[in-house]
């Protein structure tokens, strides 16, 4: 069996180069032979880019999350796209809402949240959504601006009825490591009324670490365990489910299987 990280910030794990190299070993020993590197802002991409860009496995989105809003940095339209055109740099964020901290004003973020989207359908590449209490303004700017290579929602944290009105679009759901507390009774409910083929799982490590984790950073090696859950809940063989999850990862980066 092999897995699919499609969300890590491997960057925040560890900000040592050695020990994320070992991250992605431990990672690689437990099955997981793919992961999607993910920073919030472009200084961060630079640092973590080149400590991995040899490395086999590793694949990288390029974006600015809305926590960065209040300071993108400069010129950083221009970089993204020349980040974009880098080896192993297969999608546009994470990008997104987040009303939760109140990161800059919402016209912001909604601005910033669109360019990037404009980016990712210049470059035919699909983007990795956050969204955190931004439900409603997340789903209409996606209903009108939606790259034509798709979306992720990532670390999905909405509920069935947002994730069927999603469905008619090319939209990915991702669940992280929360999926296996028992309150989350939302992601629950959403895992079974959505089509298991658009369904990813991501670590979002250091956060989200799975239950029987609980009390530890996570990291991309903990993927085994949302696995376990998901294919518990589904009713399905384990080996069947990590082989669909990988098909759904590949297809939704553009990735040969």
């Amino acid at each position: 069996m092999q897995f699919f990280d499609t969300h890590a910030h491997i960057g925040l794990i560890y900000e040592d180069p050695i020990e994320q190299l070992r991250t992605i070993q431990k990672a690689k020993q437990a099955g997981v032979t793919r992961i999607i590197s993910i920073n919030n802002s472009l200084h961060d991409f630079d640092i973590v880019y080149n400590n991995l860009k040899s490395v086999s496995g590793v694949y990288h989105a390029c974006g600015v999350a809305p926590s960065e809003v209040i300071n993108p940095g400069k010129n950083w339209v221009e970089r993204i796209e020349q980040n974009l055109k880098l080896p192993n740099v297969v999608a546009v964020g994470e990008t997104g809402l987040d009303y939760y901290k109140q990161f800059g004003d919402k016209r912001s973020q909604i601005e910033l949240f669109i360019t990037q989207l404009e980016i990712a359908q210049k470059y035919n590449l699909p983007v990795i959504i956050h969204n955190r209490d931004a439900g409603k303004d997340v789903f209409d700017v996606l209903s009108e601006r939606l790259p034509s290579a798709g979306a992720i929602l990532h670390c999905y944290s909405e509920n069935a009825s947002f994730a069927r009105k999603c469905l008619d679009m090319n939209i990915w759901f991702s669940f992280a490591g929360n999926l296996t507390y028992r309150n989350a009774r939302n992601l629950h409910e959403t895992v079974l009324n959505i089509p298991v083929d658009r369904i990813l799982i991501e670590t979002e490590s250091p956060f989200m670490v799975p239950a029987e984790f609980r009390g530890k950073r996570t990291q991309p090696a903990y993927l085994t365990s949302t696995a376990r859950f998901l294919a518990e809940m589904l009713e399905m063989d384990l080996e069947e489910l990590s082989a669909q999850l990988w098909k759904n990862s590949c297809k939704a980066f553009n990735l040969p299987e």
